[in-house]
């Protein structure tokens, strides 16, 4: 998918009604001695890193369950849409254990250090309505008979952003996830670095002339 320059947006779904992902299966997890647990959660941490480095927008539907993990692979996404009756939570501390594979960095990331806090010390289960209060989800909708409603309003989303100059949206996407990792300052140099790469584009100069000529932009990823 990295290196694939059709693929434009990626929205990941689940096949299993009622479920988008139940975490790790913890009756094979008790089958496992400590080093290799430590090493399950190091190759799981690491794939929601690449996840996550995807170059591309990533919209995760929850039409389900995403718990745990499975809730650690939706906060490894872009943008997060979910069935109101969706449940999500990162449930470890309920097992004994903590979030492995990003939870604890990227959910203050998305709602704050306080209710990120409450939501990993409680264990708490919430629904998609509370997940999008909250600014978990970008999203919630009510299911629908298919049970794949969250599916198809993260299907809406990625058509709204595949008219869009695609570099310019990879270059957006790096500015605001390397910018959020240091001061305002650092931030506003990356974003220029980024800027300054987009520059030079084809894209752009179809942008400026389809706004001249009042006729919608003709991109092409270049």
């Amino acid at each position: 998918l990295r290196f694939d320059e059709q693929v434009r947006v990626v929205v990941f779904k689940s096949q299993v009604k009622g479920v988008f992902c139940a975490g790790a299966d913890l009756k094979e997890r008790a089958k496992m001695d400590d080093a290799e647990v430590g090493e399950f959660v190091r190759r799981l941490r690491n794939l929601m890193d690449e996840i996550a480095a995807l170059p591309v927008p990533t919209i995760a539907a929850i039409d389900g369950c995403a718990l745990g993990g499975g809730l650690e692979l939706a906060l490894a996404c872009d943008l997060r849409v979910a069935a109101s009756s969706a449940k999500m939570g990162l449930i470890e501390t309920t097992r004994g254990l903590l979030p492995g594979a990003g939870g604890t960095q990227r959910l203050p990331r998305c709602v704050g250090i306080g209710l990120a806090k409450e939501l990993i010390f409680t264990g708490r289960q919430i629904d998609g309505e509370q997940a999008a209060s909250m600014g978990l989800v970008n999203h919630s909708v009510p299911q629908n008979s298919e049970g794949d409603a969250a599916y198809q309003r993260a299907l809406t989303l990625a058509k709204e952003i595949l008219p869009q100059a695609p570099f310019a949206v990879k270059m957006g996407k790096l500015a605001i996830n390397k910018g959020m990792e240091v001061d305002i300052a650092s931030g506003m140099a990356i974003e220029g670095m980024c800027y300054a790469q987009n520059i030079p584009t084809r894209d752009r100069q179809e942008g400026m002339a389809a706004f001249r000529e009042k006729r919608p932009p003709r991109f092409t990823g270049k």
